[in-house]
């Protein structure tokens, strides 16, 4: 019988989060460390990470190493990657979980800046930290590579299409590098749909709680904690031998991912 336990624990495990801070993030960094993983915690801001740093120190005992990055930078990826293997030697779960989706007023207005701000944040960093590490790992001991996306990947609407194409193609980053660095390094995607995170306080949640029941499947937003048992799914050796894969965790919002 196999331990339930055993296959969730990430003792002696690195996992580097990045938009590690808040939301979505810092729900997964907590959740890696009660595991027994040691983190690396980055987003553009250094006070936000070392905040997290000093309460997964203090609740889990773990080691949790603050990066501030913005990975919408080549230069700053790679030195992301070389601060963390110096200080811990090793990284084993790097999830990508920075993104932003900025409002525009029309679609022939949005900038060449802003579209390169967001392939930049959401897919070209995604791409660099994989494409270092999963080499590192590919090379050592193997790991697994954990993005984030989003419902938009599938059916972004019109107010999100940037962002959507950005996230769309980092589902087809997720099964590529999943083929390139196999069999040692997984690699898979988690497609979140609406969570209640500190980004819905600025959604209209009169409106949306009266579409949830009838756009999501389970009537409601998620709660941040609730992205947790996939992150540790695919962190874990529980998902030995998914690869390749865009798990929805949605409330059955979006029938087909693509």
């Amino acid at each position: 019988m196999t331990d339930a336990n055993a296959l969730f624990d990430l003792t002696g495990k690195v996992a580097l989060v990045t938009g590690g801070s808040r939301g979505l993030g810092k729900e997964m960094v907590l959740g890696f460390a009660r595991q027994g993983a040691d983190v690396v915690i980055s987003s553009r801001k250094q006070e936000a990470c070392e905040a997290l740093a000093k309460q997964v120190e203090a609740e889990t005992g773990r080691r949790a190493l603050a990066v501030a990055c913005h990975v919408g930078h080549w230069q700053a990826c790679d030195e992301l990657v070389d601060t963390a293997i110096l200080a811990f030697g090793q990284l084993d779960v790097p999830l990508s979980n920075a993104g932003m989706s900025p409002v525009f007023p029309s679609l022939h207005r949005v900038s060449e800046e802003l579209w390169e701000k967001v392939i930049g944040v959401n897919l070209k960093g995604a791409f660099r930290l994989s494409a270092r590490i999963g080499t590192i790992m590919a090379e050592g001991a193997g790991g697994s590579i954990i993005n984030i996306s989003s419902v938009a990947a599938s059916q972004p609407t019109p107010v999100e299409i940037p962002y959507g194409a950005a996230k769309a193609g980092l589902h087809g980053l997720t099964v590529g590098m999943a083929r390139a660095f196999a069999p040692k390094v997984r690699v898979n995607c988690i497609m979140p749909g609406p969570f209640l995170t500190d980004i819905s306080k600025a959604w209209d949640m009169e409106a949306f709680e009266k579409a949830a029941p009838r756009t999501i499947p389970l009537g409601r937003g998620g709660q941040p904690n609730e992205i947790v048992g996939a992150a540790l799914y695919l962190a874990s050796s529980a998902s030995s031998y998914t690869t390749g894969s865009i798990i929805k965790v949605d409330g059955g919002m979006i029938y087909s991912p693509s």
